[in-house]
């Protein structure tokens, strides 16, 4: 049995890691994509997972299943295709720690993920379905991803989702637009930026966002996250918001996903259906996802700067707030 399963990509994050006189920046490879990054951000308290995607048979493709397998999620769903390279993606950084990607995705293998290809046991044996708009993006792992969360919903499953906006991937910003709505009108549990609050609605009212994925969207649980500033978590019976502790910033890859997967990991932990947290569960969740994310950036890459439980609880204990 499984608490969460994912669907989504899964590929090589390219990381600037310095820059030469010519503007050419030397690269370091994490693994990355943000369902993995989610997943792994669960295993590493105390959750169990399962993904559901596609990566070649290169050499990137075998060393991503082996980092999921150590980050302790079940990769028997990963399939593994030798017609299509892995996904690659290029993430450069301002002085900031703040991303920009390209990628290298035309296709990727990612995309190419099927809905024959899935183990739907997978899905059957969980109790949590994720999915993000990356898996939207192109066909056939478009459709793959849209069997699969009505398959999930039929079986009775939470779905959990997250937009994790990259235009760049999409054909018109009007199609990254309807595929996210599709996506929210799907889900039980999400987490969304402040930035892709801003896309959608043209609004940055944090609190008018979860008012309007709530009324509009059926959401039971939102999670409108903010950078540095945190985090705005209401439920269908109370609000709360969560501010982040003071860290020195390297890398912010990932750190949404890491929210995402710590909220979620707490949220199971706690036994409570999403839509019952009251205000002080609500702000307990917050505080130890936005911690996790918050000390996610002080280390490179998405999965391999995921902290431990115990870091998350001693910042917490001891830490100063933006």
């Amino acid at each position: 049995m499984y608490d969460v399963t994912a669907i989504g990509e899964l590929l090589i994050d390219f990381a600037a890691r310095d820059t030469d006189a010519a503007g050419y920046p030397t690269m370091k490879a994490n693994p990355g994509g943000a369902p993995g990054n989610f997943l792994a951000a669960l295993s590493k308290y105390g959750l169990r997972t399962a993904f559901l995607g596609k990566v070649g048979t290169d050499a990137f493709g075998g060393l991503l299943i082996n980092t999921l397998k150590e980050a302790g999620i079940e990769t028997k769903g990963i399939r593994q295709d030798s017609s299509v390279f892995t996904t690659l993606a290029f993430v450069t950084f301002d002085a900031g720690g703040d991303r920009s990607f390209s990628f290298a995705r035309k296709p990727g293998a990612d995309t190419q993920l099927s809905f024959e290809e899935l183990d739907l046991e997978l899905i059957d044996q969980a109790k949590v379905f994720h999915f993000g708009t990356l898996s939207l993006t192109d066909e056939p792992v478009r459709t793959a991803a849209k069997r699969a969360v009505e398959y999930a919903r039929k079986k009775g499953k939470w779905i959990t989702f997250d937009p994790n906006l990259r235009l760049p991937l999409w054909n018109t910003p009007d199609e990254a637009r309807e595929q996210i709505l599709w996506g929210l009108s799907q889900a039980d549990v999400v987490k969304i930026s402040d930035e892709e609050v801003e896309f959608l609605w043209g609004i940055t009212d944090e609190e008018k966002a979860a008012e309007k994925l709530q009324k509009e969207f059926g959401v039971k649980l939102s999670m409108v996250t903010m950078g540095p500033r945190g985090a705005y978590l209401s439920s269908e019976k109370a609000a709360a918001r969560a501010v982040c502790p003071r860290v020195t910033p390297v890398d912010t890859t990932g750190a949404g996903d890491i929210f995402g997967g710590s909220a979620v990991a707490w949220l199971l932990k706690s036994g409570k259906a999403p839509e019952e947290l009251d205000e002080k569960e609500l702000a307990a969740m917050g505080a130890f996802a936005s911690a996790a994310a918050s000390l996610s950036t002080e280390t490179p890459g998405g999965i391999p700067s995921i902290p431990s439980e115990e870091a998350v609880l001693k910042k917490l204990r001891g830490s100063e707030t933006v």
